[in-house]
């Protein structure tokens, strides 16, 4: 039986942390449908984000591939048809029929409905809430044995701020900034930039459009440098590290919150 497409873990408080991204699952129907190896689906999946959304009271994890259906794209763009819609990659043996393009699009559907009862929600109850969009990305793009992509280029953390009133978030955002930045992460700092690499995707997007005068929605990137993006094998003491910065982060932006209240 197939799972969930995403599920929602509710709790107290303003800030909701979600990671669209991780999962890698796909519903039994399109299995013989897939041309893409599931190791190269993986590469451009964002394992383990699902695990740093721990930080927060209220989480929203994607269960099933972003190849399947990408909760961060818009509606029209949320199935990935051709080699364009997927980094030159071939996802689909033949054209996907309608009716399977639909069921998909229900899920997209249905997930945005539930996001907009759950942000309606939180801003009954708190003035400003606050969404932690976690992703990460690949910076070997060569290859397992080609060099990195310029570190000018490509910042540990890029926090995409692209579709949101930046000053009226400016006290947020600048805090979730300096958190992440002065975290002592393994006896250094963190290298972190905004909108660099990224400007956020159509989640953050659609969010500060339906909800522009109470929720800030930051979408964080961060570059696969915790594993390894070829195998896919995780670096444990960093992804505990990143969790605890993101963690001190958090804290952070409550009090930014708190202040507000």
């Amino acid at each position: 039986m197939d799972q969930p497409t995403w599920q929602l873990q509710m709790g107290e408080g303003p800030l909701v942390a979600a990671a669209l991204h991780d999962g890698h699952a796909v519903r039994d129907e399109l299995i013989p449908l897939l041309a893409i190896a599931d190791s190269e689906r993986l590469r451009e999946e964002d394992p383990f984000t699902g695990l740093w959304t721990t930080m927060a009271p209220t989480r929203l994890l994607g269960l099933r591939s972003r190849f399947e259906l990408d909760l961060n794209r818009p509606r029209e763009k949320a199935v990935y048809r051709t080699p364009q819609d997927s980094w030159g990659l071939q996802v689909w043996k033949a054209p996907l029929p309608e009716k399977v393009v639909s069921r998909s699009l229900a899920a997209w559907d249905t997930f945005y409905d539930h996001v907009h009862a759950l942000l309606a929600r939180l801003v009954e109850q708190h003035p400003q809430v606050v969404v932690f969009d976690i992703h990460s990305y690949n910076h070997r793009r060569g290859g397992p044995e080609g060099p990195p992509a310029p570190p000018a280029e490509n910042p540990e953390v890029n926090l995409g701020t692209g579709s949101m009133d930046r000053q009226r978030w400016a006290p947020i955002v600048d805090r979730l900034i300096h958190e992440l930045t002065n975290y002592d992460y393994q006896g250094r700092h963190l290298d972190v930039r905004e909108n660099v690499k990224f400007f956020g995707g159509h989640f953050p997007t659609w969010i500060h459009q339906t909800f522009p005068q109470n929720v800030c929605a930051v979408a964080i990137e961060f570059k696969k440098f915790f594993m390894d993006e070829w195998t896919g094998q995780p670096d444990r003491d960093q992804l505990f590290a990143i969790g605890q910065a993101l963690r001190a982060a958090a804290e952070g932006v409550g009090e930014e919150l708190q202040a507000v209240g």
